[in-house]
């Protein structure tokens, strides 16, 4: 693409608001999965009790699986909950200001 669709793109409102919200929105996101996961590892690494004690007396399960797979699965979740702003929000935007450019 030549330098003056570059400025045309870049000089639309409309795309000052999408790398706006689209890099608050990822920040945020990323915030979450890093506090999480550091907070688990905090735990890990200052109260390793609570993580190895069973889940209820007598079981074989340890607290820690399930807390370490709630990290995981959340940041898939988390995945999602992007990928569908994305697709829906971001695209919509990103097809408008292209529209707008030609």
């Amino acid at each position: 693409m030549s330098q003056d669709i570059y400025r045309k793109i870049r000089g639309n409102p409309k795309f000052a608001v999408l790398a706006s919200d689209r890099s608050r929105f990822a920040w945020a996101l990323t915030a979450i999965v890093l506090g999480a996961y550091y907070a688990f590892m905090m735990v890990v690494a200052f109260a390793p009790d609570l993580l190895r004690s069973p889940l209820w007396p007598g079981a074989t399960l340890s607290v820690g699986v399930p807390l370490g797979a709630a990290v995981i699965i959340g940041s898939w979740l988390l995945t999602g909950l992007y990928v569908r702003r994305a697709n829906r929000t971001y695209e919509t935007l990103n097809e408008e200001i292209i529209k707008e450019t030609r």
